[in-house]
């Protein structure tokens, strides 16, 4: 890590995390970047000041553009759980295990609302739940993107109980560029690069064979690679190398701006 940047991007969340716990809500390093990364102007003016308390970590805004309540999530799935490539994992576990390390640094990380409403699915839940998403973050975003455009995806309903929190951004691109997401859409901002061939929503998105997931794998990887070099750039030319009060979830008073 260069000693001058706040964010160390080869950073494993789980070296933090009690054990038995998931990084996303009890990392306090990952709180701690979310909040260096995030806390910034936003497209259409004003500060999007985060704050955190104590684990589970929740991060936290509240301003005349609205309160909102945020969560982490890894959103590169490895599908190491997935039964039907049992075989396929078997016969690469040091590719599942680096690509599975690579995930929990913060290029592997996210957020996203967290606060349910009408005590039905936040985007998380629906990104991990829903068959044709599967916890993939090129189909999540391709449903943001789609949702900016007023187009129909599988996550229409819940994106759209979100709508307050996506209008911060103000179109595609504004969330696009907020959250350094350019390595994962086309130069325009037209189209997202996908990790596999896209079917419009037509099939199950977990690869189904040994040349498919290698193929989704390598994609990924590039991707998480491309993010944290991005990020890194970009903290260290934006970020105060002094963390300042975001270091244990207070507010920053400017310094940590651009």
């Amino acid at each position: 890590m260069n000693k001058s940047n706040p964010i160390d991007t080869t950073y494993d969340f789980r070296s933090d995390t009690p054990p038995g716990k998931d990084p996303d809500t009890w990392s306090p390093t990952l709180s701690r970047y979310h909040k260096l990364l995030w806390s910034k102007r936003l497209p259409r003016g004003g500060l999007f000041d985060l704050t955190y308390r104590t684990a589970p970590f929740y991060l936290h805004h509240c301003s005349d553009l609205g309160e909102f309540w945020l969560s982490s999530d890894a959103v590169i799935p490895t599908f190491r759980k997935q039964a039907a490539l049992s075989s396929v994992f078997e016969q690469i576990p040091d590719e599942l295990r680096s690509f599975g390390d690579l995930g929990y640094t913060i290029g592997g990380m996210m957020v996203f609302p967290a606060n349910q409403i009408n005590k039905k699915w936040t985007i998380n839940q629906a990104r991990g739940c829903h068959p044709l998403i599967k916890d993939r973050f090129d189909h999540t975003v391709e449903c943001i993107r789609r949702h900016y455009r007023k187009e129909d995806s599988p996550l229409s309903d819940v994106i759209a109980r979100y709508t307050d929190y996506f209008e911060l951004f103000g179109d595609f691109l504004g969330y696009v560029e907020f959250f350094l997401l350019q390595d994962l859409v086309t130069v325009d901002c037209a189209a997202v690069k996908f990790f596999s061939p896209f079917d419009d929503f037509n099939k199950s998105p977990v690869p189904d064979s040994m040349s498919a997931y290698l193929d989704y794998r390598t994609l990924a990887v590039d991707f998480l690679q491309s993010l944290n070099q991005r990020i890194g750039d970009w903290s260290e030319s934006h970020i105060n190398g002094q963390p300042c009060a975001a270091a244990n979830g207070s507010g920053c008073h400017g310094s940590c701006y651009f």
